[in-house]
Formats: structure tokens, C-alpha cells, sequence
């Protein structure tokens, strides 16, 4: 079969990198592994438990997903975003990412991207075909547009007849760890309604904001007419192989309508979410207070991890947005330019290979999140720095002090070890 000569399909840079790791580690190679955004923790026993009470569940489910467990999502958003929602307002899918997708497919024209945003929203709309309108993020924030300049990108790109229909946001942020100012997040609002542009708000990683009581502030909190939700238990439970994926759709004719086309989508692509994960999904969900003191444990160790790693960055005089959330980082080797440059390393793609192949680090270059060649910035996941069983990970993260624990102390060396031999 002839594939077009015009579309090159490539598989998803994080997936390549991590099974790029695999490979090295299967021969024998010694890798940190930065590469790969999988939240690094075992399952909860009590949602093991509900996933073989599972099992016997064999049947398709509605493609919207059951009932219950619409109900059971609908009820987490009312009591822990604060958003009242009805079941009608629930699509489920097997991971987040098949909805987003869905979403984009329901859809017309061009989409609104931050740079850098995640590696599959751009891969994402070019498999539909569609345009991509980039719009930088402010100094310090991420996963958000900057606001003056998303107001210019929108005017150029109606004024050069694309007609702007979509944008992502991410909250907080892949691959930065940043979240937006809330006066950033009302000035996007604003505008989103203004070009009355359909907004995906991608709140994956929305429980592990590092400290509870900082003040993020949701799209859909702003504007709730136009804000579709994503969300999921791949991060916050680490259930990412169970593929947990929800959509929150507005209370609207508008939002009823999106609804039916995702289902619709959903009933040819995928069917429906498997049916024995269903009832781990309705636990995850639940508040059960076992299942919110994981979710606490495992936020206090991303944080301590992956603010360690960014002591060690801005250590080595490497700019970095300071996280908030997640287990992300986003460095720029820029100030490291000169020296870098006598190794053969122009662009952030030569920095991710010659940090792998030399110093047997894995990372990701900016150009899988957008960014431009020439700035020399990567995104490095701290996630996988726990442990190589379940047994150390676990331990990690029951620790007093989780960064004097044997493993996250020696990968912890020997990351700064590699970075201070690169950039010397």
C-alpha cells in the first residue's frame, strides 16, 4: 500500500523514547530515564481489588460509558472542582487523549496551540488535517497562551481566512510544570469567547498541584459555556495502562451537541471503555479517604523529586520555570550555548541524543512540544527516578524523607554528575 508522499506518520516521541529506554536497559545500559511522563508509582491495592472485582465484566458498555460511573465523575466535579454536573455531561473513554482527539474531529478549522504544549495536540491535529495557530506562553506561566499575543495570533489568522475554531489548555502544564496566573486564565477566557472558540481545558494532572492552597483558577470556572474538561486517574493514581479517560461537556445546547458527536466518534474508533476498569474508575473518583491519601502521598513526592531536579538545573546556571505541579520539568540550556556548541550541539534535538548517547540520560527535545530548533530547551519527567520495583517505589514514597531513600539519592547523583560533564 502507497501512503501519501506529503504525510510522514511517526509514533508519539514519549512512547519512542520509552521504548528506546527499554531497549538500552534490556542490553545492559545504565539510563536515567527522563523521557517518559508515566507517573512511576504501583497501583492502589484497593483499586487492584476493584479491577479483578471487574473481570467478569465482558460485555460493551455504553459508549458514553455506564451509568454509574458517569455518575460517580459527575459527582467528583460538583464536590472537588465545585462545577455542579449531571451524568448527561459524562463521556468516558479509554484515556483522556482518544477524547481530545474526539473533540478536535468534532470540529472545524484551525487549533490554538501554546508552545510548548504537549507532544500530542499538534501531532493531533495534523492527523486531522488541521492548521496549527502557536502562541507562546508568558515568562514563568505554562500550559496557557500569553494573552496580548493570542489576541494578535487570532486577528492575523481570521484576517488570513483560517478560521480559528479550537484551543487546548493545560492545567497545569506538560512539559513545563507551570501553571497560569488566574488573570491569565480570564484574559484567555475572554478571548475564547470573544472568536467563540471551543476551549479543551486538559486538566489531567489538575490533583497534584503541589501546594493545595495555591490559587489556580480553571477556564471552566471563568467560562463554563465554553469549556470542555479532560481529565483522568493516569497521573494521579497512576493508572495509566488502564487508559481512565473523562470528558465534562458544558450545560449547554452547544455542549449537548459536542456531546453526541464525541459518542458518536467514540462508537467507530474505540466503542466504549472496557468494562472491567469501570469500577476503578467509580473508586478513583469516589473521595474514599484511602484513595485521597494516596493521591496526597503521591503529590508530596513529585513535588520533593521534582523540585530537587530543578535545585540541581538552576545549580548548574540552566534557566527553568520553577513547577507547580506534576513531575515536569522544561530546562533551557541557553545560557550554556558557547560550550555546548564546541560538542556539536545546535538544537535541542542534538542536546536529547548527546545526553543519551553520551551522559546516558533520557530526555525529550522542545521540538516534540513545538518549540523552536534552536532553543535549547528539553522536558525532563522526574517520575521515573522512584524505583525499579514496586517494592522500592512504594517504599519512596512512605518515607520521611523520600530524598535520602537509596534509589531517588543515587539517581539523584548521578543526574548532576551527567549535567555538570555536559556542560563543562
Amino acid at each position: 500500500m502507497q501512503l501519501a508522499s506529503h504525510f510522514r506518520i511517526t509514533k508519539s516521541a514519549t512512547l519512542a523514547i520509552n521504548e528506546e529506554v527499554s531497549a538500552l536497559r534490556a542490553a545492559g545500559e545504565h539510563v536515567i530515564h527522563l523521557g517518559f511522563g508515566e507517573a512511576g508509582l504501583p497501583p492502589h491495592p484497593l483499586l487492584v481489588n476493584a479491577l479483578q472485582a471487574g473481570a467478569s465484566l465482558n460485555h460493551y458498555p455504553s459508549t458514553a460509558g455506564a451509568r454509574s460511573t458517569r455518575q460517580a465523575i459527575a459527582s467528583f466535579f460538583s464536590r472537588d472542582r465545585g462545577l455542579p454536573t449531571e451524568p448527561e455531561q459524562i463521556v468516558t473513554a479509554p484515556g483522556s487523549k482518544a477524547l481530545i482527539y474526539a473533540l478536535m474531529q468534532a470540529t472545524d478549522g484551525a487549533v490554538v496551540l501554546t508552545r510548548p504544549s504537549w507532544v500530542s495536540y499538534g501531532a493531533q491535529a495534523a492527523l486531522l488535517g488541521r492548521e496549527v495557530i502557536w502562541v507562546d506562553a508568558p515568562v514563568n506561566e505554562g500550559g496557557f497562551p500569553e494573552p496580548d499575543a493570542l489576541a494578535s495570533a487570532l486577528e492575523d489568522a481570521t484576517a488570513a481566512g483560517l478560521n480559528p475554531r479550537l484551543i487546548v489548555t493545560t492545567l497545569p502544564d506538560n512539559p513545563s510544570g507551570c501553571a497560569p496566573l488566574p488573570e491569565t486564565v480570564r484574559r484567555v477566557a475572554a478571548l475564547v469567547e470573544r472568536y467563540d472558540l471551543l476551549h479543551v481545558s486538559d486538566e489531567i494532572y489538575r490533583e497534584l498541584i503541589h501546594d493545595p492552597d495555591l490559587d489556580v483558577l480553571s477556564p471552566a470556572d471563568v467560562s463554563p459555556d465554553h469549556v470542555f474538561v479532560t481529565g483522568g486517574l493516569s497521573k494521579s493514581l497512576a493508572l495509566g495502562g488502564w487508559r481512565t479517560g473523562f470528558l465534562r461537556v458544558p450545560a449547554t445546547e452547544f455542549g449537548s451537541i459536542v456531546r453526541d458527536a464525541v459518542v458518536a466518534i467514540g462508537s467507530e474508533i474505540w466503542s466504549a471503555m472496557p468494562a472491567p476498569v469501570e469500577p476503578a474508575l467509580e473508586l478513583g473518583v469516589s473521595g474514599t479517604p484511602q484513595i485521597q491519601e494516596r493521591i496526597v502521598e503521591s503529590r508530596r513526592l513529585h513535588g520533593l523529586v521534582v523540585n530537587s531536579v530543578y535545585d540541581i538545573l538552576v545549580d548548574l546556571g540552566v534557566r527553568c520555570r520553577k513547577p507547580v505541579g506534576g513531575f515536569y520539568l522544561y530546562p533551557d540550556f541557553g545560557p550554556h550555548r558557547e560550550v555546548l556548541g564546541t560538542k556539536g550541539i545546535l538544537t535541542s534535538d542534538d542536546l536529547a541524543e548527546s545526553l543519551l548517547r553520551s551522559y546516558h540520560v533520557a530526555a525529550l527535545p522542545g521540538t516534540a512540544f513545538g518549540d523552536h530548533p534552536e532553543n535549547l530547551c528539553l522536558r525532563m519527567a522526574t517520575s521515573m527516578l522512584y524505583g525499579a520495583t514496586p517494592e522500592e517505589k512504594i517504599a519512596a514514597l512512605d518515607a520521611a524523607d523520600p530524598l535520602s531513600s537509596p534509589v531517588i539519592s543515587t539517581n539523584l547523583k548521578q543526574l548532576r554528575e551527567a549535567l555538570t560533564a555536559l556542560l563543562s
